[in-house]
């Protein structure tokens, strides 16, 4: 899921010069090292800042929002700033990793079929996959201290940087509307008994699979939401440190009771799997992917955050808390989804469901209003502002931040988050894959052109560029490799997807095992369509 704030720059014009005798095209920067010790000296000052005579230039502001005066979140971070540490990179996982849709996650597991230990070692070996691309990908940004929209202009353009900024919010809205949805769920269990007795409020709506109260439910929740946003957010900033603890505490409660009721861990940690052989293997692969896409927007957003890092060192250590957290959280959700087996009979991987089903009305009142407060402040702060600034930034004169964000719920609410997490099967081999399709050809694009094509060699001048000699102009300011690429990409998995939700009735056993492993096939095809196309137009500048 997003967890980052893009602000994407649009066209203004400001001015910068550079001598006649010396144009930006033929200046190719030193190669850098794939793992640089520490950034450069010299980038502590925006390169816009830099003035010089001669010719005068077209320049992207790094804040489109405001004017000369306004914030510079897309310039590159001073050294003064690079202050993150490996504990506080660490610390920022902790608050990722703890929340409802990884708890989500490690249920569905057992719900398909898997045994708490199958569940963490498919999700520990799908961190390690995850955590290889998050160091890959947050190096270029502690070098230089850019964030993830800069950088993606060296392989998609200037301008054709917007398209991953899309393809990221989308991603965005379909969380909000998750995160809404449980929240929503939240509400439902609230309610008193007898308004659930109403035949006509319980019925589902034609069409769309939920009903009118359920609805109602989450359209409260998305309404309290945006009068949260629309009060600002600094109040938001203030509640997110709790938000992490109260769910860590939350947790902490589950566990203990599961481990109380299913008659201690070896109870739990015995239970066989339901799964064996061929059939384990159709669950594993997709499974395996869906762990890697839970992260893929994290990944590719990762630069974003690494930009304040002071060091290499500290970034690769501090990553190391992605697995290592996840590790820990997967299996307290894995035992205590497996434990419900035990005591109830039967697997509750909702835990909205198994906290109606626990505790008396003061225990559920209390659970609950943790857990709504922890995706109030994460979802908002995670799912909100991102696709916000992207509707801003692409349509200023038609957006405000409040009006993005309204219509980021409403996209959300669009995605019927309801049909997504209907039962494990749509949330992972739908939702989960569905996203490693669309991520995975930006990460093997983003990836393939900075190790493979660029060498690690980045012109940083150049990235806040529109002048028509630079060497991120391409075609029109958007580089054509990069999008058929990625186009390429996305077409190996989609007969698959189309599959998947019966839309095409039959492909072959190749298809779907490339849907099965979306993230790994999408990748893969747009990084070697990439590398091929760009080997086309070898000695160009890069």
């Amino acid at each position: 899921m997003p967890v980052s704030s893009i602000a994407m720059s649009r066209a203004l014009i400001t001015t910068r010069h550079r001598p006649n005798n010396r144009p930006h095209h033929h200046l190719v920067p030193p190669r850098l090292p794939l793992l640089p010790r520490g950034p450069p000296g010299g980038l502590g000052t925006p390169p816009l800042l830099l003035p010089r005579g001669g010719t005068t230039r077209r320049i992207m502001p790094v804040c489109p929002r405001h004017g000369s005066g306004g914030s510079d979140d897309l310039a590159p971070t001073p050294k003064s700033e690079r202050t993150m540490t490996a504990f506080d990179l660490a610390s920022l996982w902790v608050g990722l990793v703890v929340g409802v849709p990884a708890y989500y996650l490690a249920g569905s597991l057992v719900d398909l079929g898997m045994s708490a230990v199958q569940g963490v070692a498919t999700v520990a070996f799908a961190n390690l996959v995850v955590l290889a691309t998050l160091v890959l990908t947050a190096a270029p940004a502690v070098t230089h201290g850019l964030p993830f929209p800069v950088l993606a202009r060296a392989a998609f353009g200037v301008r054709g940087a917007h398209v991953p900024a899309v393809a990221r919010a989308l991603i965005g809205c379909g969380w909000f509307g998750i995160e809404s949805w449980i929240g929503g769920r939240a509400i439902f269990l609230l309610l008193p008994a007898r308004l659930k007795t109403y035949a006509s409020l319980l019925a589902p709506l034609p069409g769309l699979g939920a009903s009118a109260l359920e609805i109602a439910c989450l359209l409260a929740f998305t309404a309290a939401q945006l009068a949260v946003i629309m009060r600002g957010m600094d109040g938001i900033r203030e509640l997110e440190k709790y938000a992490a603890p109260v769910l860590v505490a939350l947790t902490s409660l589950l566990l203990s009771w599961a481990y109380v009721s299913a008659g201690g861990f070896g109870t739990i940690l015995s239970l066989p799997p339901r799964l064996a052989g061929d059939e384990f293997s159709k669950i594993f692969f997709p499974a395996f992917t869906a762990n890697i896409s839970f992260w893929s927007t994290v990944a590719i957003s990762i630069p974003d955050f690494a930009r304040y890092a002071r060091s290499q060192a500290d970034q690769v250590l501090g990553q190391v808390g992605l697995p290592l957290f996840m590790g820990l959280f997967t299996f307290a959700g894995l035992a205590i989804t497996s434990s419900t087996e035990a005591i109830f009979g039967r697997v509750v991987s909702d835990p909205i469901e198994l906290l109606g089903l626990i505790g008396g009305p003061a225990t559920k009142l209390l659970a609950i209003f943790g857990i709504s407060l922890a995706i109030i402040t994460t979802n908002i702060a995670a799912n909100v502002v991102a696709p916000a600034n992207t509707l801003v930034a692409l349509a200023p004169r038609t957006f405000t931040f409040a009006t993005g964000a309204l219509a980021t719920a409403m996209l959300g609410i669009a995605f019927q988050p309801w049909r997504l997490l209907s039962s494990s099967e749509s949330f992972i081999f739908t939702w989960l894959l569905g996203n490693a399709a669309l991520m995975g050809p930006i990460g093997g694009v983003v990836l393939a052109d900075h190790y493979v094509v660029r060498r690690t060699a980045l012109d940083v001048d150049a990235l806040y560029s529109e002048e028509a000699g630079s060497p991120y102009y391409f075609q029109g300011r958007i580089h054509a490799a990069a999008m058929v690429a990625m186009a390429a990409g996305f077409a190996a998995v989609v007969p698959g997807f189309l599959h998947k939700v019966g839309l095409l009735p039959s492909v072959s056993k190749a298809l779907v095992l490339a849907y099965d492993n979306a993230w790994f096939a999408s990748f893969f095809v747009a990084g070697a369509v990439y590398c091929l196309l760009c080997r086309r137009r070898e000695g160009a500048p890069i």
